[in-house]
């Protein structure tokens, strides 16, 4: 199977090299970036700032969008503004890239994780209520952790690979347990659960634009809301807390310098525009995938009932860690990208400490998942879906 996938690959992608997910800038990149610093404002303020914001907030269906200059500080900023403060725990899942962590400690605060569930590798509702059943108690406003005695302050679930979790009834589970729910939707740009878009049922959602996400600014991220208080909060200490004012520089609280600059959101307006059809033939692409691997011992991961994914990075699994470790040996040596899944951030050093469930699932995938290329293919100046 493994030679008849690096054929399609090459058949889809061309016989070169093919990296597991490049930018396309096959639009008005080049021409909104010129038109930017002929303004002259290529830092964070700027029209495409502004732009970028409003197009992606009606593209979310979310009231406000506050764009920031990575999905790590988008995300450390939700934290900030859900009240996350030293000492607290944040729930989130072992099986996440490690930004996510990160943004938690940031806030002088440590990760809880859970196990996922295997068909969505976001985090299982279900473990999270088991979790909570067993070691959580409401003393006052606030969930406590019976363990360790620290407020369980928010939850952080996240849509692996543009996979929607089972996020509607993660949010149930929060609510019940007076848990703030901040979503990480970096990946997930372009997926709905039901009508919904990702990033919208929390409190707070973040979108990321690194540069081998779906649509790229370079570097970027996005604070999706509908509170219009947190909007203006959040746009205030990004914006190092400066009080406006014509000539005077007055900081009222400790901010923080995360607005996304111009040059990037100028980026960002050209990608939103080619978005539509980038999602359409990523899904042809993720199409062709399925039927290779249809009646195969390898599984195609999709979409469970009810939600659309973006299909920002295909996902496979393997029988085993062995069959994942010949699959990846096989691929890299003939030119096609792959990549096994992040380790488990409850295995990483600095989080080693960090209280757990089973994550039996999480350690099941963990050992078999692969990601396999997943870009757009262009040719001549514009997008192509030729080859597929």
């Amino acid at each position: 199977m493994k030679e008849e996938f690096v054929s399609l690959v090459k058949e889809i992608y061309g016989t070169g090299f093919v990296p597991l997910h490049r930018p396309v800038f096959e639009g008005n990149e080049k021409k909104y970036l010129v038109d930017c610093i002929d303004s002259n404002f290529v830092s964070s303020v700027g029209e495409k700032v502004t732009e970028f914001e409003e197009v992606t907030a009606k593209y979310t269906g979310s009231k406000f969008a506050i764009a920031t200059v990575n999905g790590t500080s988008a995300l450390h900023m939700c934290l900030h503004l859900a009240g996350v403060q030293t000492g607290d725990e944040v729930i989130t899942q072992a099986l996440t890239f490690v930004a996510t962590c990160n943004a938690i400690t940031y806030c002088r605060a440590s990760p809880v994780f859970i196990d996922v569930d295997k068909d969505t590798m976001g985090m299982s509702p279900s473990s999270l209520n088991s979790f909570l059943d067993e070691f959580a108690e409401i003393r006052g406003e606030y969930a406590y952790n019976k363990k360790s005695g620290n407020r369980i302050k928010a939850c952080v679930p996240m849509h692996t690979f543009g996979l929607p979790c089972r996020i509607k009834e993660i949010s149930s589970v929060c609510a019940k347990w007076n848990i703030e729910l901040v979503e990480d939707a970096a990946e997930s740009l372009g997926s709905f659960y039901g009508n919904q878009h990702t990033g919208t049922f929390g409190s707070l959602g973040i979108i990321s634009y690194n540069g081998n996400k779906i649509i790229t600014t370079g570097g970027g991220g996005m604070i999706i809301t509908d509170d219009e208080s947190l909007a203006i909060k959040a746009k205030h200490i990004t914006t190092t807390a400066k009080v406006p004012h014509p000539y005077e520089f007055v900081h009222d609280e400790i901010g923080f310098n995360y607005r996304m600059p111009n040059l990037n959101a100028a980026l960002g307006c050209a990608q939103m525009e080619q978005l539509p059809q980038m999602l359409d033939i990523k899904k042809t692409i993720n199409t062709q995938y399925r039927k290779l691997f249809d009646g195969s011992a390898i599984e195609l991961l999709e979409p469970v009932h009810g939600v659309s994914c973006n299909n920002w990075l295909s996902s496979i699994i393997l029988e085993s860690r062995e069959d994942r470790d010949d699959f990846l040996s096989y691929t890299n040596n003939n030119g096609v990208m792959t990549r096994p899944i992040w380790q488990l951030m409850s295995e990483l050093s600095m989080f080693s400490d960090c209280q757990c469930d089973s994550l039996e699932t999480s350690l099941w995938l963990q050992s078999r998942v692969v990601n396999i290329p997943s870009s757009v293919p262009f040719k001549n100046g514009y997008i192509s879906n030729t080859n597929v």
